[in-house]
């Protein structure tokens, strides 16, 4: 009787610790809650509850690595827990960056998540890993699976904003302009000040050349979410030519024996022939794209090949993506070598092996 008692009595314990590492993390104290989390896991280290709380709030202070190896922990210990099971998920997918394997091994996670809370009718539980499984895969640009996904996921929360808007990018993604349109047009009657909403509208009304439309869009979002959606970084002509000779000078002495009879480009923004000459199509917020038959597999047979291969680089969509003139003369660097690893026949997968993706 009194063992009994004694361990009741060290449970609520263990409940009340756990319920301080809650407030602390609910009041947005994460050196607080992981402070707390870590001395209640001195004393009850298989406490997969203080684990996962020790690794959401790794996550919070930016101690990414940390994090990864506390929801393994946690994982190892409870691995049908649906709530650890999420977080692991939701770190993976949303907070690692583009590392594409990280985001890989999230949906493994949302799959399995998924399939046990059908098995509990978890209802809420089913609609947010299918929420983030779609969100992963438009990540890795699998946009068409992620369609489907999201519109499982609507079936169960028929107005969700976020599954709607996460539609709309997919819809985006895949050159579907007018759906997309429509897609976040309806996020906006239900959450009015939505700036990732405003956004994609604005990147539709600039592919239909509406530049108030498209301005007044982008003040919005920008306004909404500055830290999100800054500014993009202006590079006056000159400088962006020099940035991209500057690039040109920099290939290795081997690839520039191969660039005599390729000529460079700079457009605004890439053009539906340029997107839809392949499927899937190409993101319409690509930064450049290589036009031609690559080194090695032109044949004198094929007309074709009798044109000069060519690269071009899109303006507006590399302003947009940097968030320093640093930064964006970095990328322009970056992305000449991209398109030239594509003339040299290198697939998307060697040059996210080399870190040219």
């Amino acid at each position: 009787m009194a063992k009994r008692m004694a361990k009741q009595g060290e449970a609520r314990g263990v409940d009340a610790r756990l319920e301080e590492v809650a407030d602390a993390f609910e009041a947005r104290d994460f050196e607080a809650a992981l402070t707390s989390a870590d001395a209640l896991l001195r004393d009850v280290p298989d406490s997969p509850e203080a684990l996962h709380y020790r690794a959401a709030a790794l996550v919070e202070v930016g101690r990414l690595e940390d994090a990864g190896k506390a929801y393994g922990a946690a994982l190892k210990m409870s691995p049908e827990d649906l709530e650890i099971l999420f977080g692991a998920a939701e770190f993976l997918v949303c907070r690692t960056g583009e590392d594409r394997e990280a985001v890989e091994e999230g949906l493994e996670w949302c799959g399995r998540g998924r399939k046990l809370a059908q098995r509990t009718d978890d209802v809420e539980l089913v609609y947010e890993f299918l929420l983030l499984e779609g969100m992963g895969l438009n990540q890795l640009g699998e946009c068409e699976s992620a369609l489907k996904i999201l519109d499982q996921a609507l079936t169960h929360m028929p107005r969700s904003t976020d599954a709607q808007l996460e539609r709309g990018i997919a819809l985006f993604e895949l050159c579907r302009f007018a759906p997309a349109q429509e897609a976040f047009e309806r996020v906006l009657k239900d959450a009015p000040d939505e700036a990732w909403a405003h956004h994609y509208l604005g990147l539709v009304a600039e592919r239909r050349q509406d530049a108030k439309e498209a301005k007044k869009r982008f003040s919005r979002a920008q306004a909404l979410a500055p830290e999100e959606l800054p500014p993009p970084v202006a590079l006056e002509e000159a400088a962006f030519d020099r940035a991209v000779e500057d690039a040109m000078r920099a290939l290795p002495s081997q690839v520039k024996q191969y660039m005599d009879n390729v000529t460079l480009a700079v457009e605004d923004l890439p053009s539906d022939e340029d997107l839809l000459g392949q499927q899937p199509p190409l993101s319409p917020c690509i930064l450049g794209v290589f036009r031609g038959t690559p080194v090695g597999e032109r044949s004198v047979m094929d007309a074709a090949d009798h044109f000069p291969p060519s690269i071009v680089l899109y303006q507006k969509n590399l302003e947009r993506f940097a968030r320093t003139r640093e930064e964006l003369i970095e990328q322009i660097g970056i992305t000449v070598m991209h398109e030239v690893g594509h003339l040299m026949g290198l697939d998307e997968d060697d040059l996210w092996e080399r870190g040219l993706d």
